[in-house]
């Protein structure tokens, strides 16, 4: 039990010091989402490991607060954390190939489960009950 409370407090601590990072640079890449996959690997902040309990991955714009599920570019869904299916009025930049490389700084990745957006941190505690 003392175990993961002191995992669960190096996790929060943890993931307190990437998202203000990230906050700092102001945009989710392909680069900040492998690191938050990283972080969150061992737990049910990932699509892997929430997918059973219905949660789907997906994006919520802070700004406005609409969600929308990850889609790929072709506009199916997908699995996973991927940019190229955000709505475009999100995305702020794209590279040689049309694929986004970042995105308004207000957008941040997390789950939809039952018409509810959940940020990563949200998605464990309600993995919980």
């Amino acid at each position: 039990m003392f175990s993961e409370q002191v995992q669960t407090q190096i996790l929060n601590q943890e993931s307190q010091e990437i998202e203000r990072a990230r906050r700092r640079r102001g945009v989710l890449t392909e680069m900040t989402l492998r690191e938050e996959n990283a972080l969150y690997a061992k737990t049910h902040g990932v699509s892997q490991n929430n997918g059973s309990l219905g949660f789907r991955p997906g994006y919520l714009n802070r700004h406005s607060g609409e969600w929308t599920l990850s889609r790929f570019g072709d506009g199916s869904l997908a699995p996973v954390h991927v940019l190229d299916g955000l709505p475009e009025s999100w995305i702020n930049g794209r590279d040689a190939d049309g694929h986004v490389t970042e995105v308004s700084a207000e957008v941040v990745s997390g789950f939809v489960r039952d018409g509810l957006f959940y940020t990563r941190e949200e998605a464990i505690r309600a993995s919980a009950h």
